[in-house]
């Protein structure tokens, strides 16, 4: 199996002023950046998941697991947004389920 793709990890958490840093906190902010092995979902279970082939999904496999709070990942630098559908850690890769954020 080839991790040759790069997904990007952001958080969307919503900009506000934190008093105590006197700073504006939040907002778009990268997380994490890892490589990974991507692949499309496939009718089969695209159609078991979401009832329609027409949605575009994505199977994410990376090494590490990833434990952090992420809102949305982009993958091989696209400006598509694709959101966590599943989540899985078999022994060993981890797996994620992703569709397009609307």
């Amino acid at each position: 199996m080839r991790f040759n793709n790069n997904v990007k990890f952001y958080s969307d958490e919503a900009e506000h002023y934190d008093p105590t840093s006197g700073e504006w906190v939040g907002g778009e902010k990268l997380i994490a950046e890892v490589i990974a092995n991507v692949t499309d979902l496939g009718t089969n279970r695209s159609v078991a998941l979401y009832g329609d082939v027409n949605i575009q999904a994505y199977v994410i496999r990376t090494i590490n697991p990833i434990d952090y709070n992420w809102s949305y990942c982009t993958i091989d630098g696209g400006n598509t947004q694709y959101i966590a559908n599943t989540k899985r850690v078999p022994l060993k890769n981890n797996t994620l389920i992703v569709g397009e954020r609307k």
